[in-house]
């Protein structure tokens, strides 16, 4: 069954959406009238922005914001809670291509075309509109996740975390490069108390 891709008329005020969104107040809920006073579209295409707020998740069905509108407030996440957004909105596309926000435009053109069955003229806003969103988004990993990966990559092993392993595997361990030597001294039942210490005494020269 064909995916419902949500797309643009208009894409070029985007950045001002995101941007204002970034240093105005949270409003109580993100109305046309909010859109066009504090934002400052007003433009017919503008308000489309609302819904398309809504399906990257920074809106509720009410208008209310989500905490993930909260998050484009902060420099840091904004970018990051983009990607997150888009990836959420246009989850069809990344289920055929996780790759999907890195395509060409024509292999885009192509997936869009593929997963939403549409005609090359809505599959062009579709692509247009997606685009201009994984501009303003950072889908790399977030620090966070890498920061937890090197945690977890120096986290310290017990010296017999190892060893534990391979029993409960059924592998043998590990040969140990330590190695002794058991040497055996026969001393003649005849010899006197002399020849046993010259005996030891060479011994010990040998291992000094």
């Amino acid at each position: 069954m064909p995916a419902s891709l949500t797309y643009l008329a208009s894409n070029k005020n985007l950045e001002t959406l995101f941007t204002t969104i970034q240093s105005a107040k949270v409003p109580d809920r993100f109305t046309q009238e909010f859109l066009g006073t504090t934002v400052g579209l007003k433009g017919t295409n503008d308000r489309m922005m609302i819904p398309l707020l809504r399906t990257l998740g920074f809106l509720e069905a009410s208008g209310a914001p989500t905490a993930a509108y909260r998050e484009l407030k902060n420099r840091d996440s904004a970018k990051r809670a983009i990607a997150k957004g888009v990836r959420t909105a246009y989850a069809p596309l990344f289920e055929a291509n996780e790759a999907a926000h890195s395509l060409s435009s024509d292999k885009l053109k192509g997936l869009v075309a593929q997963v939403a069955g549409t005609d090359d003229s809505m599959t062009a806003r579709i692509v247009a509109t997606f685009s201009a969103l994984c501009r303003l988004g950072d889908f790399a990993a977030s620090p966070g996740d890498s920061a937890k990966a090197q945690d977890e990559g120096d986290e310290e092993i017990p010296e017999h975390a190892d060893q534990i392993d391979r029993k409960l595997r059924g592998i043998p361990p590990k040969l140990s490069t330590q190695f002794h030597y058991n040497i055996q001294v026969h001393l003649p039942s005849n010899g006197t108390e002399e020849v046993y210490l010259n005996i030891f005494n060479a011994l010990r020269k040998v291992f000094q």
